[in-house]
């Protein structure tokens, strides 16, 4: 441990070079609502917004010989990579899935300049990396894993040292991200036993609590992607030999629906853009509210990649998740003045944010499409029983995923 300490502690130094450290800043806001000593790791204010260039820093430094570096990406990895090859002046070439939002693919163009190129390959990462390992064999490259070396979990680890260096003690506890575990398995082999670690997985790619239940890495047959900065499918092989003694309860699941309850609340009240796997560890705070009470908490921030185009569906999954707003199928009787009487129904909170007919065929009833807003969640239910008393027949299918994907 201490030799690993050490040499995390240097790395740590040699990218002082590169990047300042970023800031460990206490957060009064989440300290209030939870009442303890709240802190932030702000991985999203790095050059590259997230930790990621941490990691390429330090496994590209330690490469004597390289005619090009490889990698397959569409976030935060490639953008680290393309910074570091900027840095030392060295090719790069990131492969990224055809299906890559123009911002991303923009960015880390920005951040390599001459010495990258940029080739899209594939609708799905596992084609796309696949291309690329294939390539860097071809071209005798050097292939730069985003978290299954230990090049960069010791990059990684630099987190640790500096929030050591900005506190003037140990916290008791650290929250943080878990996704291929990288990130996670540098904290872990920096501190060892000597801070409570809380890792989060978003619910819809829970790798890490998969490879602990099966005694070993598996591979997950379905990963939802919304997290995309932490859907991973299979824990990497290196950071599950640091991490593979965590105790199960240590591992928590966050799901997706309500980190879009964090994101806004970070960017509404405090002013700090989150991707959704930068939110994963504030997120958990909600899970752990009663063992936290009165210590020190450090939550690391990992990213702040937020495409904008995608609040709108962030605010959707939000309002879902705390109930206020729902979708149903409503069957309307096809006669003057029915219309009407539903919208008596109508509490004074409720808005409608849509209404489609899917059947104006039938005779005497129509299917249709409704999406209600409303400021508490209980004025649903009070809606539903005035719903039942006048005889309308609906479904709620605001929490039906198949449904969802085709009407809403």
């Amino acid at each position: 441990m201490q030799a690993f300490r050490s040499s995390a502690q240097r790395a740590t130094q040699d990218m002082r070079v590169v990047f300042p450290q970023t800031p460990c800043q206490r957060n009064d806001h989440l300290s209030a609502l939870f009442r303890a000593d709240i802190w932030l790791k702000r991985e999203d204010l790095s050059p590259v917004r997230s930790y990621k260039l941490r990691g390429a820093f330090n496994a590209m430094r330690k490469v004597e010989q390289a005619s090009m570096f490889v990698c397959a990406s569409a976030g935060n990895h490639a953008q680290g990579m393309a910074y570091m090859c900027r840095h030392f002046g060295v090719p790069g070439v990131v492969f990224m899935p055809v299906t890559t939002p123009q911002q991303k693919i923009d960015k880390t163009r920005i951040f390599g300049g001459e010495f990258i190129e940029i080739r899209l390959v594939g609708d799905y990462f596992d084609a796309t990396l696949g291309e690329a390992q294939a390539f860097c064999a071809r071209v005798g490259g050097h292939f730069l894993a985003p978290f299954d070396d230990r090049d960069v979990i010791e990059g990684q680890a630099s987190v640790a040292v500096e929030i050591e260096a900005q506190m003037d003690a140990l916290p008791d506890r650290i929250v943080l991200p878990v996704g291929g575990g990288g990130l996670a398995a540098g904290i872990r082999s920096y501190f060892g036993d000597e801070v409570a670690l809380t890792f989060v997985e978003p619910e819809g790619g829970k790798s890490f609590a998969a490879a602990i239940e099966a005694g070993g890495p598996v591979t997950l047959n379905k990963v939802d992607n919304f997290v995309d900065g932490a859907a991973v499918a299979r824990i990497g092989a290196a950071p599950w030999e640091v991490l593979k003694d965590t105790p199960r309860g240590d591992i928590l699941a966050a799901p997706e629906n309500r980190i879009c309850t964090t994101i806004l609340d970070m960017l509404n009240v405090e002013g700090i853009v989150l991707e959704p796997a930068g939110a994963l560890a504030v997120d958990a705070l909600k899970d752990i509210a009663d063992e936290i009470v009165g210590t020190r908490v450090v939550c690391i921030t990992s990213g702040g990649n937020f495409d904008f185009e995608r609040l709108p569906d962030v605010k959707e999954r939000a309002q879902r998740y705390a109930g206020l707003k729902k979708y149903l199928i409503l069957r309307l009787p096809q006669r003057p003045g029915a219309l009407h009487e539903f919208l008596d129904v109508l509490g004074p909170e409720d808005d409608i944010t849509r209404f489609e007919y899917l059947k104006k065929s039938a005779r005497n009833f129509g299917s249709v499409l409704i999406g209600i807003e409303t400021k508490q969640a209980g004025n649903f239910d009070a809606l539903f029983r005035r719903l039942d008393d006048t005889g309308f027949v609906y479904r709620d299918t605001t929490d039906d995923q198949i449904l969802a994907e085709f009407l809403i």
